[in-house]
């Protein structure tokens, strides 16, 4: 469980400082990131596949239909969500893509309880309702339904709960999704090279960083696939704050986006529910912490009343 904090972390700090990235790629057309991406992803994949020969996992998911629909499924999700993530960032609303990711850690707890039964408390109910305020401010005001926050909340949320159903190691489970886009946007990518489109009149330079869109694609998606694996679905969402406040702060200071007061009164309900969850969260930890301490202390009592000639014996022998 501590591995699946670390990882959760990691990838989060991984996903807030990307923006930087796909900035160096802003003169490519976001299909062919996309594709980029996509293609040596599944490269990246197959290479570490060989290096930990992950083949029979690989094989054994192959032969199991409904298993492989649902990563068909994931697969076209977080398609979905990378696209339009790349193309947020280079047509400048990484404010906006930052306010998606704001939303997707309560989604992800409105998920955890309509699939995988896991009780909210009343707080987590109150924080869903703030940020839902957030987002109705922002149609009122602006007239507009905020699309690329919701499809990025929405489509990485449907993502993260397939991949808890199936709880496939993250290797083995990036490979599966990678495969399953990658003749299309192998096609793709040699048809916008072979269009002028892609990355080789640019020079080398640009070569390289599209090959490596692959490395940091697939990186954060390991440890986000160890994470789901081994802590509840609903503790995910603890760390997803992470990410977004990083982007958020790098689409206002380093890339001069607009941040309104109307953008502010939208943020301002979105992270009071963030703080509110933030709070249920810890005072939840904290009270199965103090269970557990005070478990151990009775059952250390127990065997002291069973066992006192034993303990006699081991403070003589010190």
């Amino acid at each position: 469980m501590n591995y699946g904090y670390l990882a959760a972390a990691s990838a989060y700090i991984i996903w807030g400082l990307l923006p930087i990235f796909w900035k160096l790629l802003a003169q490519l057309p976001a299909m062919y990131i996309l594709s980029a991406r996509i293609v040596y992803s599944f490269f990246f994949c197959i290479g570490l596949v060989l290096l930990k020969k992950n083949w029979p996992q690989i094989k054994a998911e192959l032969k199991q239909p409904g298993r492989m629909a649902r990563i068909g499924l994931a697969s076209a999700l977080v398609t979905l969500n990378w696209g339009v993530y790349i193309w947020a960032v280079n047509m400048n609303h990484i404010v906006d893509a930052s306010m998606g990711y704001y939303l997707n850690p309560l989604i992800v707890i409105l998920f955890s309880t309509c699939f995988f039964k896991e009780k909210l408390t009343l707080w987590e109910w109150v924080a869903m309702m703030l940020a839902a305020v957030g987002v109705l401010i922002m149609i009122l005001r602006f007239g507009q339904v905020p699309w690329i926050a919701l499809t990025l909340a929405f489509s990485f949320a449907s993502y993260g709960a397939i991949k808890k159903t199936l709880q496939l190691d993250g290797l083995t489970s990036l490979t599966l999704e990678t495969a399953c886009m990658f003749p299309i946007f192998l096609i793709a990518l040699f048809f916008m090279e072979g269009q002028g489109q892609g990355a080789v009149p640019y020079g080398w330079a640009m070569v390289l960083l599209t090959v490596a869109s692959g490395v940091v694609t697939a990186i954060p998606l390991l440890l986000y696939g160890m994470a789901v694996k081994n802590i509840p679905f609903s503790t995910v969402g603890f760390f997803q704050y992470i990410s977004p406040t990083i982007s958020l702060v790098l689409g206002v200071v380093l890339y001069g986006e607009s941040f309104t007061i109307e953008d502010f009164m939208v943020f301002v309900f979105i992270w009071m529910g963030l703080a509110v969850y933030l709070c249920s969260s810890l005072h939840q930890m904290w009270t199965v912490h103090q269970q557990n301490l005070l478990t151990a202390v009775k059952a250390q009592q127990e065997n002291r009343k069973k066992c006192p000639q034993k303990e006699e014996n081991i403070l003589i022998s010190h």
